[in-house]
């Protein structure tokens, strides 16, 4: 297996108070991840609002510094690369195509920014490389004169797709890409981003809160919750038999028809603040398993088969249906 991400032990905190004479307060955005992504691979990351994904995905992307941990790129840790050859190795699709195109620059400009900043590709094959980019993406060469005013969401975000590889990353970092589109322009967006992955070998961290994309999209799957992973492994195996207990209330969480008249359990309570997170296990407030020990002791990742778990409950047998 060639890794194309290795996140080790990652810890993103922020500081912050509510008054200038407030004492400081610590925000442990992400705490202590781990995970290694292999080339060619689609890892999704799903959790709740406010669980870390974001926070996360900008760490890997060398956008914020991790306040602990290293993330290695093709074998290279960021803190070694600068900013030219990480934009070449690793790119972002952001979640609102509405503000992450400059509403001033026509679409070859947004699309041929990367060419640019890079510094060494000449104009004419810039513009070569942009009209190669848009047609990949579904767009026609008339798009290029035009401004992200006069284009629909769904087309923004295909000028944010192929902005994001026109420097032929391998690795592409997807931050809730399709959130913000029509439902009806959801699936032609996400079936754009399958085609290109599968085509052109990309490595795909895929983040987002709704399962079912991710269904869609994954071979394998990390659930967040509170700044921490608490199950990680294939997706296929997770979405058939998921141990952690928020996983299973997540999976309840789905439509689907062929569960219909099945009792469910919806996800009660609301994330607890990463400011004062509960002691133990930081799912035991909400969780109908929990004991003790959940209470008091944070548990730690165990294997169970190929997926890998943080629960006590799963531990010690008390998660079987």
């Amino acid at each position: 297996m060639t890794v194309a991400v290795e996140v080790r032990n990652v810890r993103r905190v922020f500081r912050t108070r509510t008054g200038a004479f407030a004492p400081e307060r610590i925000v442990r955005a992400v705490d202590g991840v781990s995970f290694m992504l292999a080339a060619g691979d689609v890892l999704g990351i799903v959790g709740e609002s406010g669980c870390g994904k974001s926070t996360l995905a900008r760490v890997i992307l060398g956008l914020l510094p991790a306040s602990e941990g290293d993330v290695l790129v093709d074998g290279r840790s960021l803190l070694a690369m600068d900013r030219r050859e990480r934009a070449r190795l690793i790119q972002p699709v952001f979640q609102d195509p509405f503000s992450s195109l400059n509403p001033r620059q026509r679409v070859h400009e947004i699309v041929g920014l990367p060419l640019a900043a890079q510094g060494n590709v000449p104009a004419a094959q810039r513009r070569d490389r942009v009209m190669e980019m848009l047609a990949r993406v579904g767009l026609s060469s008339e798009m290029a004169d035009r401004m992200p005013a006069a284009l629909s969401g769904g087309q923004r975000q295909r000028v944010a797709i192929a902005r994001a590889l026109v420097l032929r990353p391998s690795i592409v970092v997807c931050d809730e890409p399709t959130s913000a589109l029509d439902v009806s322009v959801q699936a032609q967006i996400l079936n754009l981003m399958r085609d290109l992955q599968l085509r052109l070998g990309l490595t795909y961290l895929f983040i987002s809160h709704n399962l079912a994309v991710v269904r869609h999209m994954s071979d394998r799957l990390g659930v967040m919750y509170l700044g921490r992973i608490v199950e990680m492994g294939s997706a296929e195996t997770i979405f058939r038999a998921p141990r952690h207990p928020y996983t299973r209330l997540l999976l309840d969480a789905i439509p689907d028809l062929e569960l219909i008249g099945r009792s469910r359990t919806p996800v009660g309570g609301e994330v607890p603040s990463p400011i004062a997170p509960p002691p133990g296990c930081p799912f035991h407030p909400r969780c109908p398993l929990a004991n003790a020990r959940c209470r008091s002791e944070k548990p730690r990742h165990t294997r169970d088969g190929d997926v890998l778990v943080a629960c006590h409950a799963v531990e010690e047998g008390r998660n079987a249906t």
